[in-house]
C-alpha cells in the first residue's frame, strides 16, 4: 500500500513540476530549430553546404542532445525521488552556453533549472540579462559593415557597462533572503535609470524593489507579487514578453548603434547581395541592408501596433463605461451608433480612411484605431454592467459619491483586467494590419523601412532571392505570436476563475 502511494506521489510530482514540462518544451523547439538550420544549411539542388547555417545546425544539434539528456535526467529524478537532484541542476550551467548561438528556449530553461526556488525577481533578472546580451550581440554585428554610426562606440560601451551592472544585480538577487535591505532602494533606482535603453525588464525589477522597500501596505506588494508569479510561471508568456521587449529595446538602442543610412540610402554597388557578415540578411534591389531595415522597421510596427490599440482602448473604454453605467437611453444611443461602425469591416474602413486622407503613419494609426473602438466599448460595457451591482458600488452611491467618481474610481479600475488582456491580444492583429496595408501600398510610405514594405520588395524576388521575403515574414510572425502568448499568459494570471 505504501509503495503504491509513493508511486502515485512521484507521478504527481512529475506532472506538477514545471521544470519537466519546460524541459520537454525547450527540447521540442530546439529540435525543430535544428532541423530548420539543417534544411537551410544544405543547397539540395547542388549539394553545396552553406557554412553559416550548417554551423548553426551543428551547434543547435549539440545543445539539443544536451537538452534531451537533461530532460531524461529530470524525468528520472522526479520518478525516483520526487525532486530534481542538485547534480541534474548543475547541467543548467552547461546549457547556459546555448545563449551564444541564440537558442533562447534552452537558455531560459537553463536559468530556471539552476535555481530551485524561482521568484519573480529572479526571472525578471534572468530575462533582463538575456535581453541586454542579445541587444549587444545584434548591435555588435555592425562592426563588419563598411561603416558604423558616429555614436556606435559610445552606445556599445554604455550597453556593456549596463550589462556588467545587471550581472551584479543577478548575484544580489540570488543571495537575497527575502528581507528588506537598503541596497534594494539604490539598486531599484539604478535599474529604472538603465531601463531608458528600452529594457523594460529592468524597469519592472526596479519598481518591484522600490515597492517592496517603500510600500507601507504589505497587501499591495503581495498582490503585485502574486500576479507576476502567475505570469512568470508561464514560460511561453515570458518568452513572448522577452521577444517583445527585446525588439523594443533594440529599437531604442538602434538610435546609437545603427546607421540609418544603411537602411534607406541606395547603394547600387551592393545590390542583391547574399547574406554575409557585412550584410547579415543580405541587401535588396537598391543595395539597402535588409538587416538594418528590419531593425528600424520594428519601431514602426511597435509604434503603430501600440498606438492603434491604445486609442480605442481609451475611447472605447470611456464610451463603454458611460453606456453600461447610465443604461437605458444613453446605452441605446451609444451602442446603436457603435453598431453602425461595427458593421463596417475594420480593414475596409482603414482603406477608405487612408484613401481619403493619404498614406502616412498618422493616418494609418487613426484608420486602424477607429474600427476597433466598438469592440473595446462592448467589452467595457459588459464588465461595467456586471460590476455596477457589486456591494462596494452601492456603498459608494449610498455615501453620496458622484456618478463620474463611481465610474472612474470604483468601476473602471475593477474592469481593466479583461480590457488589458484584449489589448495585448489585439496588438498582434494591428501589427498584421499595418504590414498588410503597407504591402498593398496603402500604409506607411514606400521609402520608409517598415516590415510590410520590406516584404513587398522581397516578394518580387521569391525565386532568386527568397531571403528578402523570408526574414521580414519571420519577424512579423514572431512578434504577433509573442503578443498572443503574452495575452494568453495575462488572461490566465488575471482571471480569478483560474485561481
Amino acid at each position: 500500500m505504501s509503495t503504491h502511494k509513493d508511486s502515485l506521489l512521484k507521478k504527481f510530482a512529475l506532472k506538477a513540476t514545471s521544470e519537466y514540462a519546460q524541459a520537454n518544451f525547450a527540447l521540442v523547439v530546439s529540435i525543430a530549430l535544428t532541423l530548420i538550420f539543417l534544411l537551410a544549411g544544405i543547397d539540395f539542388s547542388t549539394g553545396a553546404i552553406k557554412p553559416v547555417f550548417f554551423s548553426l545546425f551543428i551547434a543547435y544539434a549539440v545543445f539539443s542532445i544536451i537538452q534531451a539528456f537533461i530532460a531524461y535526467q529530470v524525468k528520472r529524478d522526479l520518478k525516483r525521488d520526487g525532486v530534481i537532484r542538485s547534480s541534474t541542476r548543475m547541467w543548467g550551467y552547461i546549457q547556459l552556453l546555448s545563449v551564444l548561438v541564440g537558442n533562447i528556449f534552452t537558455t531560459a530553461f537553463a536559468f530556471g533549472l539552476i535555481k530551485k526556488k524561482k521568484t519573480p525577481q529572479y526571472l525578471f533578472t534572468m530575462f533582463m540579462l538575456m535581453t541586454q546580451f542579445y541587444v549587444i550581440a545584434v548591435s555588435s554585428l555592425n562592426l563588419f559593415k563598411p561603416y558604423v554610426a558616429n555614436t556606435f562606440l559610445m552606445g556599445m560601451f554604455l550597453l556593456l557597462a549596463i550589462f556588467v551592472f545587471q550581472l551584479v544585480v543577478l548575484l544580489l538577487v540570488i543571495k537575497d533572503n527575502g528581507q528588506l535591505s537598503k541596497w534594494k532602494l539604490y539598486v531599484g533606482i539604478l535599474l529604472i535609470l538603465t531601463s531608458l535603453t528600452g529594457n523594460l525588464f529592468a524597469l519592472a525589477l526596479g519598481l518591484f524593489m522600490l515597492l517592496e522597500v517603500l510600500s507601507k501596505t504589505p497587501s499591495t506588494v503581495a498582490k503585485w507579487y502574486a500576479m507576476w508569479e502567475k505570469i512568470a510561471s508561464n514560460m511561453t508568456a515570458m518568452l513572448g514578453l522577452f521577444f517583445i521587449l527585446f525588439i523594443f529595446s533594440l529599437s531604442i538602442c538602434s538610435y546609437w548603434t545603427f546607421d540609418y543610412g544603411m537602411a534607406v540610402d541606395n547603394n547600387y554597388g551592393a545590390t542583391l547581395q547574399m547574406p554575409s557578415l557585412a550584410y547579415p540578411l543580405g541587401t535588396d534591389n537598391f543595395g539597402r541592408d535588409v538587416f538594418s531595415r528590419i531593425v528600424f522597421g520594428a519601431r514602426i510596427s511597435l509604434i503603430v501596433g501600440v498606438l492603434s490599440t491604445f486609442i480605442p482602448f481609451v475611447v472605447g473604454g470611456i464610451l463603454g463605461a458611460i453606456s453600461g453605467y447610465y443604461g437605458k437611453r444613453t446605452d441605446n444611443i451609444l451602442m446603436r451608433l457603435l453598431d453602425v461602425l461595427y458593421a463596417i469591416p475594420g480593414i475596409l474602413l482603414a482603406i477608405v480612411i487612408i484613401a481619403a486622407f493619404g498614406a502616412s503613419t498618422t493616418t494609418l494609426v487613426i484608420a486602424l484605431s477607429v474600427g476597433s473602438i466598438p469592440t473595446y466599448a462592448r467589452t467595457m460595457r459588459a464588465n461595467v454592467l456586471m460590476i455596477s451591482n457589486m456591494e462596494y458600488v452601492m456603498s459608494a452611491r449610498a455615501l453620496g459619491a458622484s456618478n463620474l467618481s463611481i465610474i472612474f474610481k470604483q468601476i473602471v479600475p475593477n474592469s481593466m483586467a479583461p480590457m488589458i488582456v484584449k489589448a495585448t491580444l489585439t496588438i498582434g492583429g494591428a501589427v498584421i494590419a499595418t504590414s498588410s496595408l503597407s504591402y498593398l501600398g496603402l500604409g506607411i510610405e514606400p521609402h520608409i523601412p517598415e516590415w510590410g514594405n520590406i516584404l513587398k520588395v522581397g516578394s518580387a524576388y521569391l525565386e532568386s532571392h527568397s531571403y528578402l521575403a523570408i526574414y521580414p515574414g519571420i519577424a512579423i510572425i514572431a512578434l504577433v505570436l509573442s503578443f498572443n502568448f503574452l495575452g494568453d499568459g495575462l488572461r490566465d494570471a488575471l482571471d480569478p476563475k483560474l485561481d
